[in-house]
């Protein structure tokens, strides 16, 4: 996906693009036993098919020529499963009972520490030291503006891909262009079978 923006050739996108590097930022996948309050019963998440493939994803990233796999802290303490916002204001206006709820309903909880910070100081270096000329960013937070700005005011081209997803007008108002391939991307998922995406 990310070389989809390096070798672009429709002519409205066409640009004399070289990679630097790809930078991929997450924190390591939930592994701790959670009570789950609707079933009364442990959920060992160490042991999902998600944890698995997670750790299997990052080891490969690790060993990809021109990836650098930044990783931030997962804040697992206070883990806990909370009611989706659609079905905690469907209780709350009594249109539906505690007995209604499913598994589905639920969500885990917990946070992440770290990821943010080390995008912006990525973004501050590249520009500070001039490594590159652009930066194209696949996310669509709105904390990422005062590393926009900073990049912007250093000269950088800002080029900003939120995949489709709704940006706020802040965002928006501190990056140089607006570039997705979320489309073509659906496209190539649809045409593939889940082991072939790797």
């Amino acid at each position: 996906y990310c070389m989809k923006h390096i070798h672009d050739n429709r002519p409205r996108h066409r640009e004399d693009r070289e990679l630097y590097r790809i930078f991929f930022y997450d924190c390591p996948p939930l592994s701790k036993c959670v009570f789950n309050p609707l079933t009364k019963s442990n959920v060992d998440f160490g042991k999902s098919d998600t944890y698995t493939w997670t750790i299997e994803f990052f080891n490969a990233l690790k060993k990809r020529r021109k990836v650098a796999l930044r990783m931030g802290k997962l804040l697992d303490k206070n883990a806990s499963y909370t009611i989706g916002a659609d079905k905690f204001k469907a209780l709350c206006l009594k249109k539906i009972t505690m007995d209604d709820l499913t598994e589905s309903d639920l969500e885990i909880s917990f946070r992440q520490k770290g990821v943010d910070m080390r995008i912006g100081l990525d973004i501050a270096s590249l520009a500070f030291k001039q490594q590159v000329d652009q930066i194209i960013l696949i996310a669509g937070d709105s904390d990422f503006v005062p590393a926009a700005k900073l990049a912007r005011r250093e000269g950088i081209d800002f080029i900003l891909d939120p995949m489709e997803a709704n940006i706020s007008d802040d965002l928006f108002e501190h990056i140089d262009g607006l570039q997705t391939y979320a489309r073509w991307l659906a496209g190539t998922q649809q045409h593939k079978k889940p082991a072939e995406l790797l």
